[in-house]
């Protein structure tokens, strides 16, 4: 099912991929159980079919014979693993189309790190013929790509690094009207909407400061309005040591 499964993916995305079956029934079940899943995944439509650790040479030609139409995959797990390690001209003796050889690149490069470190350790370096050249290695790790890259997207018309850049009177008036344009949003606290009668008795006195209103408008620097309320002008009165610090924290506000 998951074979399936997979060629209708592939099939429907118009993808190009390569289904490879594996089983790994050898050694959980038996070698039989591993012929008979093969078979199936192969019948299913599977392109390539793998049984890994298989344990002799004939166990090996028995999978190659199933489905002969279909190619076979041999893993040569190096030194540890359960199937003989053999040479791609023995495999494709047998009936073998692919293999993989998962430990050696890994393995003689640890090596060679290795045997580098202990040089270097005791004093040593590697002779130059061990080592590739500075354009080998450039070549290796794709820096030639990556320079073509770089010619192909270059940005022309820039000023070179070492030239000096001039700052004229034209210049600094630019700047300086730019910072202008980008000042501080303005507040502005505007006189009472309403003005009471005028008393001398403190009851009424109070009664005529609540009943006027002061409007506070906050434009940002764009030009924008953000704010504009209405405020009881007695409010402003028993805070007026507090009101500038309120003024400058809502200018701090990004308007």
């Amino acid at each position: 099912m998951r074979i399936r499964a997979a060629i209708d993916a592939r099939n429907e995305s118009g993808s190009d991929l390569v289904i490879i079956a594996r089983t790994d029934s050898r050694q959980a079940v038996s070698l039989e159980e591993a012929l008979w899943r093969s078979r199936a995944f192969g019948d299913a439509g599977a392109d390539i079919l793998f049984i890994d650790a298989l344990a002799s040479r004939e166990e090996m030609k028995s999978f190659c014979q199933i489905s002969p139409s279909i190619p076979k995959l041999a893993n040569m797990l190096e030194g540890g693993g359960k199937t003989p390690i053999l040479s791609p001209a023995e495999l494709q003796e047998i009936g073998y189309k692919l293999v993989v050889y998962p430990l050696s690149l890994i393995g003689v490069s640890i090596r060679a790190m290795e045997d580098a470190l202990t040089a270097l350790k005791g004093g040593r370096i590697p002779p130059p013929g061990s080592l590739p050249t500075f354009e080998e290695i450039k070549e290796t790790v794709g820096f030639n790509e990556y320079y073509k890259e770089e010619e192909r997207y270059k940005i022309t018309g820039v000023l070179p690094s070492d030239e000096e850049v001039t700052i004229t009177p034209k210049i600094q008036e630019e700047v300086s009207q730019r910072a202008e344009r980008v000042s501080e949003p303005v507040v502005e606290l505007i006189s009472p909407l309403h003005d009471g009668y005028k008393s001398n008795d403190s009851n009424d006195r109070s009664s005529d400061i609540w009943s006027r209103t002061l409007r506070l408008k906050v434009t940002g620097n764009n030009g924008v309005e953000k704010l504009d309320v209405l405020i009881p002008a007695g409010f402003l009165e028993g805070m007026s040591s507090i009101i500038p610090g309120i003024l400058v924290h809502l200018c701090s506000f990004n308007f």
